[in-house]
């Protein structure tokens, strides 16, 4: 008489992705947020974690919750382990050439460099549907649904990032307002536009505090329309303000241009598949930038 004893069951994977996304983000709201429900489904997964361990991964506070040296010892582990997961679902889903590519962008990106060329690529992959999701940060591919993100990247990018060209910043105006400058000291007699991300651009190209001030716009786009309807000066970002610079729209009065620490970047969770749809989509991207 053979016997065939229950196995003991591992703890639900979901449990695992709650204690991971917690502890790496330091944070119970933070894991609800990038997993997509909510802190008490993220504390109930771990509480069932911490009973089928029969120990506490989180010492709870008044202030939050912080790891136990267990915790904070498991972490790495399981960081790598869902990261392997990622670049594997991500190899997946692009070897299975996606007929729905999703796009993630910075708002100011999607609506000034995407949008426009949209068409452009809507017409060379008819068969792909192209989805846009404009996000303030870049989200991690290896954990979020996006097949690529285009933002402006610095140096030590940990995903598969090819660039599509250098930040370069100058003033913008509109040809009424670019007429009122012969100089850069004009400059103090200008309203100076400015938007919330960018808020260090004058000082930046000026070298110096600017000595007045305009509105701020919490989206860049509304800053580069408010210099196209003729209320002050704004520092282009010259991939961002390039349409309107070839229409006339937008001039640039003067010659002295500063390139930043940062490049307008395509990013991947990982290579993809020579010939794949999302390969071939990025090499389209890039050749009409």
């Amino acid at each position: 008489m053979s016997i065939s004893p229950p196995r003991p069951r591992m703890p639900p994977l979901n449990a695992l992705r709650a204690f991971e996304s917690a502890a790496r983000l330091q944070g119970f709201t933070k894991a609800a947020d990038e997993l997509g429900v909510t802190s008490g489904a993220i504390a109930q997964h771990i509480k069932g974690l911490e009973a089928w361990l029969g120990t506490e991964l989180f010492h709870r506070k008044a202030q939050g919750v912080e790891l136990t040296p267990l915790g904070k010892s498991a972490l790495v582990d399981f960081t790598l382990i869902f990261d392997d997961l990622g670049r594997a679902v991500s190899g997946l889903r692009s070897t299975a050439d996606p007929r729905v590519i999703e796009i993630a962008a910075l708002p100011s990106i999607a609506q000034l460099w995407l949008s426009p060329r949209l068409p452009a690529l809507r017409h060379a992959f008819p068969e792909i549907t192209l989805s846009v999701t404009a996000l303030k940060e870049v989200p991690n591919l290896l954990r979020e649904p996006f097949d690529l993100a285009i933002f402006y990247t610095g140096e030590g990018q940990e995903t598969y990032t090819q660039h599509i060209e250098n930040d370069v910043i100058f003033p913008v105006c509109c040809p009424d307002v670019a007429r009122q400058i012969l100089s850069e000291p004009d400059l103090e007699n200008q309203t100076l536009i400015s938007d919330t991300r960018w808020s260090k651009d004058w000082q930046v190209w000026l070298g110096e505090a600017p000595k007045n001030s305009g509105p701020k716009h919490s989206l860049y786009s509304l800053a580069v329309e408010d210099a196209v309807n003729g209320a002050g000066v704004l520092i282009g970002h010259r991939a961002l303000v390039e349409r309107h610079l070839a229409a006339g729209t937008l001039v640039a009065p003067f010659t002295r241009h500063m390139r930043l620490d940062q490049r307008l970047s395509l990013i991947l969770p990982k290579v993809p598949p020579q010939g794949s749809a999302i390969e071939r989509l990025c090499a389209k991207i890039l050749k009409v930038s």
